[in-house]
């Protein structure tokens, strides 16, 4: 080799050559933040300083400072009202999903023998819950189908695991809002993907376990042996106080028919709810209500009480239109307003988080204890996370209130994603007081339930957090990061992958039976299982490889590169936003041109 480099000559191109030059790029991406700091190039995931441009407090007049005083006021009122409002289009938006899929919902749960594979069992988890737009309703709708003997507790297991994987879809479409600034959406995103990327790992090493030997199971059946528990507890109710006011004259709902028509008791009512309480009226004069089936005398009574039915006051009492109508017309609205409260949102966090304000709040949600009780900071931060969705009740909710200050560069992911561990333990506290209120008879099965989801995510913790070597879903998120901001319609990809493409292939491979998914998913598993055994070897083993394996160069280009997809997506979708950026696309050039390539020493 060193002799045929001699008198300026330069060697032919090979896909050996281009596979030692992407081994050597793909070592230098992973080996740290070392190499960037040596270029001077600045770590995408530092967060940012938000200089303050403006005067100093000292340097201002009395009627400046009073100016200041009153726009922070004036700032401080709006982002509380924008993030009011916020949470309003969430519950609408609940709503409008319930009404679009509430009797597809019903239907997928009829289904007993699919529920009887894990991997069904899995899939209808999530798309409940992506349908849905509530982990809270897709549990109850399991508690009532083992309450009813419909659904046994082995098969709710793999369904509370998808519902736990769904309810993540909130945070990932909230990030989408943060696009057009590809540093705040590569940190927006990467922190809603670490939360699906946590989940699904724990998945992939639990759904096998309790296949096998029954853990959450059985850990649930020991922690109700050993206790003795009675109903009457009650959830707390904190927000809906706040929000109930706004979103009852928009819709409300009768939640009960979801369930109803799982267990087959459904009638073919709306699930708009037209009467919202009751109030006796006595009447005067004499009753004959005894009938004519009533033998001997008929007592007569001055006066009877006749009970009333009270309507409900919102926009869609007495309406003519389907639930499907409603349900556009309430997802339509729902999305502008969310949308709108978000970019509002954004702004007024990157007007007001600036400078010595900046600073101060990222020092306290950043902040780690002294050496050597460092270590306990993430710990501190997953008891915070737990307590905030417990007084929310939602972990929809906080996530998407987390992942704006992300964008924005307050909270680091370091940080955010204990929080999001502690948010899911949050929110399964919230369902096991709701499980202490349920009636006697599904009092177990609640709780049952309510204490698989606790397990479920108590066990990612262990598995994903407690070893900081094994806290894999950051690292992962951030090169999930990376690839996004490049290419943004990489996230678009995602969502639908994951939520629903996916989920809904698995589902109509499992209506087939389990032979045909087995056949047909486990290739592909096993597939996706080698092609990333194959890419760790490249990048730390190579000399275990076959040679013909140590790149992928000698696969066509759109098997192994996201660029001729881009070309793709940027002649379908025209846009800056779609597009990369022009060093990317710069560096993309150099990478493909041989001559470059031929003149580096590799």
């Amino acid at each position: 080799m060193p002799n045929s480099l001699t008198g300026g000559q330069v060697p032919p191109l090979t896909l050996d050559t281009v596979g030692l030059v992407d081994r050597s790029l793909g070592n230098a991406g992973t080996s740290g933040s070392a190499p960037v700091l040596e270029e001077g190039k600045m770590d995408p995931w530092a967060l940012p300083q938000l200089k303050d441009t403006g005067q100093s407090w000292k340097e201002l007049s009395v009627a400046g400072r009073v100016l200041r005083v009153a726009t922070g006021f004036l700032k401080a009122c709006g982002l509380l009202g924008s993030l009011y409002l916020f949470i309003c289009s969430l519950d609408i938006l609940s709503s409008a999903f319930q009404l679009l899929s509430s009797k597809v919902t019903g239907d997928i749960f009829k289904e007993n023998v699919v529920l009887s594979n894990p991997v069904a069992g899995l899939v209808i988890g999530v798309l409940v819950t992506v349908l849905v737009q509530s982990s809270s309703t897709s549990s109850s709708i399991v508690v009532s189908m083992v309450a009813s003997k419909l659904l046994t507790v082995q098969a709710c297991v793999p369904i509370i695991m998808g519902v736990n994987v769904g309810t993540s879809i909130t945070s990932t479409l909230v990030s989408m809002a943060q696009s057009g600034d590809r540093d705040e959406f590569r940190r927006a995103f990467g922190g809603s993907a670490v939360h699906g990327i946590f989940n699904w790992l724990t998945v992939l090493i639990l759904l096998p376990l309790e296949s096998a030997i029954a853990l959450l199971e059985r850990l649930s059946a020991l922690t109700l042996g050993a206790t003795s528990l009675q109903p009457g507890g009650h959830a707390p109710d904190i927000l809906k106080v706040l929000t109930q006011p706004l979103t009852h004259l928009i819709v409300q709902l009768d939640t009960d028919a979801i369930a109803s028509s799982a267990t087959g008791n459904a009638t073919n009512s709306s699930l708009i709810k037209q009467w919202c309480g009751t109030r006796e009226v006595m009447t005067s004069g004499n009753s004959s209500d005894c009938g004519a089936a009533a033998s001997g005398p008929c007592p007569e009574r001055n006066g009877t009480a006749a009970v009333e039915l009270l309507p409900c006051h919102h926009l869609f009492v007495g309406t003519t239109l389907t639930d499907l109508a409603v349900g556009f017309i309430l997802l339509a609205a729902s999305l502008l307003l969310l949308c709108t409260c978000l970019v509002l949102i954004v702004k007024l966090l990157n007007s007001v988080l600036r400078g010595r304000i900046a600073q101060a709040v990222r020092k306290v949600i950043n902040a780690d204890f002294p050496f050597p009780f460092s270590w306990l900071s993430g710990y501190l931060a997953i008891l915070v996370g737990a307590g905030l969705t417990f007084v929310l009740q939602s972990s929809s909710v906080f996530t998407a209130a987390v992942v704006p200050l992300m964008g924005v560069g307050v909270i680091s992911l370091e940080r955010a994603y204990p929080l999001f561990l502690g948010s899911n333990i949050g929110t399964t506290t919230t369902a096991l007081l709701a499980a202490l209120a349920s009636p006697a008879d599904m009092l177990l099965s609640a709780l049952q339930v309510a204490l698989i989801h606790f397990f479920f995510n108590l066990a990612g913790i262990l598995l994903w957090y407690v070893v900081p070597v094994l806290r894999l879903p950051i690292p992962l998120a951030k090169r999930f990061g990376d690839v996004t901001a490049k290419y943004r319609w990489v996230a678009i990809a995602y969502l639908l992958l994951s939520f629903l493409l996916l989920p809904l292939a698995a589902f109509g491979l499992s209506l087939a039976g389990s032979t045909v998914l087995a056949a047909v998913g486990g290739p592909l598993v096993g597939l996706v299982l080698l092609v990333i055994l194959v890419n760790v070897l490249q990048r730390h083993r190579p000399a275990w490889l076959p040679r013909r394996l140590r790149s992928w160069a000698w696969l066509p280009l759109w098997l192994h590169s996201l660029e001729p997809w881009d070309r793709l997506v940027g002649r379908c979708c025209p846009c800056r936003v779609c597009s990369p950026p022009p060093a990317a696309a710069k560096e993309a050039h150099c990478y493909e041109n041989p001559e470059v390539l031929a003149s580096q020493q590799l």
